[in-house]
């Protein structure tokens, strides 16, 4: 059974994306691997930079909380995407740097649009939360 699209999502230029069921769904793949919880703040480490290009051990340094063995799979799942480049240079020691790709810099337009709705809409969610939790922790009245 197909179900319309909601009006507000069709009039907004949304297209319907049909993943019929399949986590296999190329839709489905890149997504969790956009929305895990290193992949965008990797982007924005890189956008942020000069000429968008870092070395793995400034990545560390940018992206905090995120382990050396994280920071290393999702450096390879967003080069293996074409998001990101590796630049391997012949030097001892060895010297690998990050940058880019025109699809990383065609990705940063959605995720700084994100970025954008959370700083104007946090203070809000921040007060839907706190009246969330406040009503989870009311005592429940019993109807005896």
């Amino acid at each position: 059974m197909k179900r319309a699209q909601p009006k507000a999502l069709a009039s907004a230029g949304v297209a319907r994306v049909h993943t019929n069921g399949h986590s296999a769904c190329p839709i489905h793949d890149l997504i969790s691997r956009l929305g895990d919880k290193w992949s965008v703040l990797v982007l924005m480490a890189l956008a942020r930079a000069e000429h968008n290009r870092l070395r793995f051990s400034e990545l560390m340094r940018s992206v905090s909380g995120i382990s050396q063995r994280m920071l290393a799979t999702t450096l390879r799942y967003l080069e293996r995407d074409g998001i990101v480049t590796r630049h391997l240079y012949p030097e001892v020691p060895p010297r690998v740097e990050y940058t880019l790709t025109e699809r990383g810099h065609g990705l940063l337009v959605p995720v700084q649009a994100l970025f954008l709705w959370i700083d104007a809409e946090w203070p809000q969610i921040e007060k839907s939360r706190r009246a969330y939790d406040e009503k989870l922790s009311e005592p429940k009245v019993s109807r005896n």
